[in-house]
C-alpha cells in the first residue's frame, strides 16, 4: 500500500467519523438536552448556532468522503472507465458500489435541502414565532430529514465495509 493510498483512505475513515459523529451527537446529546424545561431559553439560538457552524464541518467531510472515495476506487484499479462501463455492475462489488452511491446521492441531496431550505427557513421562524405550529413543523421536518441521513449514514458504512470485506451473503 502506497503512503497517498494510505492517507486517502485515513481521511475517508476520518471524515466519516467526524460527519457521523456530529450527526450521533446532535440527535442523542444536543437535542435531547435542549428539551428540557431549564435550558428551553437556549433551545432557538444554540440550535441555530450549532446548526451553521456543523454545516461547515458536515460539508467539508462529505467533500472529502466524495473525493477520497474516488481516489480509494481508483487505486483498486477502478477508474472511469470501470464506474461507465456496464461489467463492474455486474458484479457482487459493483452492485454494492452502485448501492452505497445511490444512498450518497439521496444524503447530498437531503443534506442540500435540510441545510439550505428547512434549516435556514426553521431557524427564521424560530426566531420570530418560536411557539408557531409552523415552527413546530419546521423543526420537526428538520429532525426527520437529520435522523434519515443519520441512518443512510450508517447504511453507507455498512455497504463500504462489503466493500473491502465481501458481502456477509
Amino acid at each position: 500500500m502506497g503512503i497517498f493510498y494510505f492517507v486517502s483512505v485515513w481521511v475517508h475513515l476520518l471524515a466519516a467519523i467526524v460527519w457521523i459523529g456530529g450527526m450521533v451527537f446532535l440527535a442523542a446529546v444536543l437535542v435531547p438536552a435542549l428539551r428540557r424545561n431549564e435550558y428551553s431559553f437556549l433551545s432557538a439560538s444554540l440550535i441555530q448556532w450549532t446548526g451553521r457552524r456543523f454545516r461547515w464541518v458536515g460539508w467539508l467531510c462529505l467533500v472529502a468522503l466524495v473525493l477520497t472515495g474516488f481516489v480509494n476506487l481508483s487505486y483498486r484499479g477502478i477508474g472511469w472507465h470501470a464506474l461507465a462501463s456496464g461489467e463492474l455492475w455486474q458484479t457482487s462489488f459493483g452492485r454494492v458500489l452502485g448501492a452505497k452511491l445511490i444512498l450518497l446521492a439521496a444524503i447530498l441531496s437531503l443534506s442540500i435541502f435540510h441545510d439550505f431550505v428547512i434549516g435556514p427557513r426553521a431557524a427564521n421562524v424560530l426566531r420570530e414565532k418560536l411557539q408557531s405550529n409552523e415552527a413546530r413543523t419546521l423543526r420537526r421536518q428538520a429532525s426527520w430529514i437529520g435522523r434519515i441521513n443519520l441512518l443512510l449514514a450508517v447504511a453507507v458504512v455498512a455497504l463500504g465495509t462489503m466493500l473491502l470485506r465481501g458481502t456477509p451473503w
